[in-house]
């Protein structure tokens, strides 16, 4: 498939609860047309089929949440001259957020991404795959550093880095930090539980819990 004739695009390559939904409102702020996360891509992903997915791409601008951040290698091979965002934060505040965020109802997409399909119980897994995943795209962009922003918006980063990066005017407006967690303690102690019966039954089962949980 030849690469089609359009404008540098930005793919936000971080994993969810990376404060992606801020960069996603940031960049609508900044006029771009934007394409967040898109489940129904999950079959064709699945079978290799990357078609459907450039389809998606061709039509917008700027590109968060999963599943921009699993194929981010051949979206650069087929928009040249693109910029790429790796959106991070603290490894203990990001696995609370998830595991608060996802529980363990089985969901196709984390079992993309993860390998399976919820996080509690397998945090282990969740927690290494983020920092491979990080690993990976700092070291796929080493030598190219002005096309791969690497920013912690939960740590105070804003404006000034995303327009400094993207060579934008910044905004009137504040900058959008969306991220706002709620955790009661009846849910906390539920997954904790539940966690505890998860990793006794893969001391049984083996690591990867592939023999009794499934997406």
């Amino acid at each position: 498939m030849s690469n089609p004739v359009a404008s540098p695009k930005i793919f936000g390559i971080g994993f969810q609860k990376t404060a992606t939904t801020t960069l996603c409102t940031a960049f609508r702020l900044l006029g771009y047309k934007m394409e967040g996360g898109s489940k129904h891509l999950i079959p064709s992903l699945r079978r290799g089929d990357l078609a459907p997915t450039f389809e998606v791409a061709d039509r917008n601008e700027a590109f968060d949440d999963n599943p921009w951040p699993l194929i981010y290698p051949e979206l650069d091979a087929r928009y040249p001259g693109s910029k790429f965002i790796l959106t991070v934060r603290d490894e203990k505040e990001w696995l609370q957020s998830v595991v608060n965020h996802l529980g363990f109802g089985p969901d196709p997409m984390q079992k993309l991404v993860y390998g399976v399909g919820f996080p509690v119980g397998f945090e282990d897994v969740f927690i290494e795959r983020y920092r491979r995943h990080n690993r990976e795209v700092q070291a796929y962009f080493a030598d190219r550093p002005k096309d791969l922003l690497v920013v912690d918006f939960c740590a105070g980063a804003g404006w000034e880095e995303l327009c400094t990066f993207l060579q934008r005017d910044i905004p009137d407006e504040p900058f959008p930090h969306s991220f706002k967690g709620t955790y009661t303690p009846s849910k906390s102690r539920s997954r904790r539980v539940v966690s505890k019966v998860i990793h006794g039954l893969r001391r049984v089962v083996g690591r990867d819990g592939t023999v009794t949980w499934q997406a």
